[in-house]
């Protein structure tokens, strides 16, 4: 069949891109990864749509997002609980549904965490631009014409009728991640927490509000302020960060680094653990932010955790993706 008219958008809501893993390897000339905030809920996602787990998806930021299905579609909703309907009845997340054609699909608001994760069972057919179909919003270009999408867009997926399922897939609730509005993240010192020796306790033992500057970019904390060895400068000279570094600029509030920034040139007490990085997506202005300092095994095996929580997806009529289809 190839490509189809999938989707049509009748509000956008405040901010709904196409996002996927993102485009990794080009810091170097000065392009960020992009990509999901919750690549857990978006690899699960399209999993439960039986797409790779790399296919773009709609990343939708708190509310309003309202959608009409132009085709038949296996979709799933994962992420923050934004309490989705489906001809105005609740949707149940983490769990495949499929929308007929007509169909009206829209996001209330939040119940819990930031962002909702959409997949499309044959995804969504945006060009590849450096390898990936993410949206960078700072530069204009990926995902749709490089933007949010807009009112009166349309979605196209590949194929989409060869995805409807003969019984629908969840992840094992196990697995489901929680949401809360006090977070603890995991993290491990460096790399320049040798040049806050008093402040290690402090940074750990302090609790931090999420303020109102937070978005693709990063998110700015606010509480004790967090202090660099006396006589050292506010700033470093510029170099690459990664998503979940901790910066600490001249002020002292912490900055958590997201996928939207390449470089930086504040000090970076610590980083967020790789398996807390999805968490990072499900933050909200006015949660409250505290630091748990964890071992490199520790934090490998968290990781780890959370990989086979992908690769063992409980799918609710016992077949995989690969001989699940119609």
């Amino acid at each position: 069949m190839g490509d189809v008219r999938a989707l049509q958008i009748l509000s956008p809501g405040p901010l709904t891109t196409v996002q996927d893993l993102g485009r990794y390897g080009l810091g170097r000339y000065g392009v960020p990864p992009s990509g999901a905030l919750d690549s857990f809920s978006l690899r699960v996602a399209n999993l439960l749509v039986g797409n790779a787990e790399q296919e773009a998806c709609l990343e939708i930021t708190l509310m309003g997002l309202k959608v009409k299905a132009l085709t038949d579609l296996l979709i799933a909703v994962t992420g923050g609980d934004l309490q989705p309907r489906l001809n105005e009845r609740p949707l149940q997340v983490w769990q495949s549904h499929i929308m007929r054609r007509g169909d009206l699909l829209h996001f209330i608001g939040p119940k819990s965490g930031c962002r909702a994760y959409l997949a499309l069972g044959g995804g969504i057919s945006v060009p590849r631009v450096l390898g990936s179909k993410s949206t960078n919003l700072s530069s204009g270009f990926g995902g749709l014409e490089g933007r949010p999408l807009r009112r009166g867009d349309i979605l196209n997926s590949h194929s989409p009728h060869l995805f409807l399922p003969k019984a629908p897939r969840a992840l094992d609730p196990a697995s489901i991640p929680t949401y809360p509005s006090a977070w603890t993240l995991r993290i491990l010192f460096g790399p320049q927490d040798e040049d806050f020796p008093q402040e290690e306790k402090h940074f750990l033992l302090s609790s931090f509000n999420v303020t109102s500057e937070l978005d693709r970019t990063g998110i700015r904390l606010s509480g004790r302020p967090i202090r660099a060895r006396a006589g050292k400068p506010d700033s470093i000279i510029s170099e690459g960060v990664a998503p979940g570094a901790v910066q600490i600029p001249g002020d002292g509030q912490p900055i958590i680094i997201l996928v939207e920034t390449v470089t930086g040139g504040y000090r970076k007490i610590a980083t967020v653990i790789s398996a807390d990085l999805p968490l990072l997506g499900q933050i909200k202005p006015g949660d409250r932010i505290r630091f748990q300092e964890v071992s490199k095994e520790e934090a490998s095996n968290a990781l780890s955790r959370m990989e086979a929580a992908i690769s063992s997806l409980s799918y609710l009529g016992g077949k995989s993706p690969a001989t699940d289809f119609s």
